[in-house]
């Protein structure tokens, strides 16, 4: 098929690369303005950017896709070069009705969670903070509300102990590449499907004071926080005036420890910290400038400053 397609991170750049692999012909990228990035804040391309450029592949990068002006060079993807639907995997653009009846076959998305469940910008990231044993793809037909569209194909996929929205993500990225594949070469022959009216969640955009840990929570919550908010933006704790970021960490029984919440002890694995519930082990956190290091590492650094 022709396609026009609309992503801007990693998660996206998997699916682009899967359709160009299975040699769909891109008509057109769209993709967020390039943004300030790194320690210099120099302006980055977008990972789809990057591989739409190194296959030839017209870009398009719109702020906004408000105004009709905006709007031209899909409709001329369409017209004049035959684009037949738009692929959208984690655009960052919300898209007016008007662009979503422009390609003939409509738009389809690829969303990170099995819907109704956690839509919305932060699926994956509410799932593991949620406890959630089970997420997946969907892949659903574009409508003009939040993720709200009929279902097309979805598959789901174990969410395990240790995994973060980091590793879950890389997972979930490689599945809706595949899924997407399947869609179109079925797209003929699937039967939208409207979502459930049971079970609905929204999964709300992640902010970083959200990410400070507070100990008169229970341990069990605090250590799917830390999983849910690695890599980005990494759960925190102040100590002595600093934000100090804890990377891996685990909910322990809390019998041997009787502490108020938020006292840190010492033991031979490491430090642990009394919660409202239980305690938790911090395994690997980082100091501001510093690198990732045990907590046993991290204490002893301490001890000698």
């Amino acid at each position: 098929m022709r396609i026009i397609f609309a992503g801007t991170p990693e998660f996206a750049e998997h699916a682009l690369a899967a359709l160009i692999g299975a040699g769909h012909e891109i008509v057109l990228v769209l993709t967020q303005p390039d943004r300030p990035a790194g320690r210099g804040m120099h302006l980055q391309a977008s990972a789809v950017k990057k591989l739409a450029m190194a296959n030839g592949i017209a870009v398009y990068q719109p702020e906004r896709l408000k105004d009709p002006a905006t709007q031209e060079p899909i409709r001329t993807a369409c017209q004049d070069r035959g684009a037949q639907i738009m692929v959208v995997a984690a655009y960052g653009l919300i898209l007016p009705p008007a662009v979503l009846d422009i390609p003939p076959r409509g738009c389809v998305n690829i969303h990170a969670s099995l819907l109704p469940r956690w839509r919305g910008a932060a699926p994956i990231h509410r799932a593991i903070e949620a406890g959630d044993r089970q997420t997946g793809i969907t892949i659903m037909q574009m409508d003009a509300g939040l993720d709200t569209g009929a279902m097309l194909l979805h598959e789901s996929m174990d969410i395990s102990p240790d995994d973060t929205t980091g590793s879950l993500h890389d997972k979930l990225a490689c599945l809706g590449a595949d899924l997407i594949v399947e869609t179109l070469a079925r797209l003929d022959a699937l039967t939208p499907m409207l979502q459930p009216t049971e079970g609905l969640t929204y999964a709300a955009k992640i902010t970083k004071a959200e990410a400070q840990l507070d100990w008169q929570e229970s341990a069990e919550i605090l250590a799917r926080k830390i999983r849910a908010f690695n890599p980005f933006p990494g759960a925190t704790f102040n100590l002595g005036g600093e934000p100090v970021k804890v990377w891996r960490a685990e909910a322990i029984d809390h019998n041997d420890i009787a502490s108020a919440p938020g006292k840190f002890i010492s033991t031979a694995e490491g430090i642990v910290v009394s919660c409202s519930e239980g305690a938790l082990r911090l395994l690997e956190v980082q100091s501001p400038g510093g690198r990732r290091i045990t907590s046993t590492n991290w204490l002893e650094a301490g001890l000698r400053r």
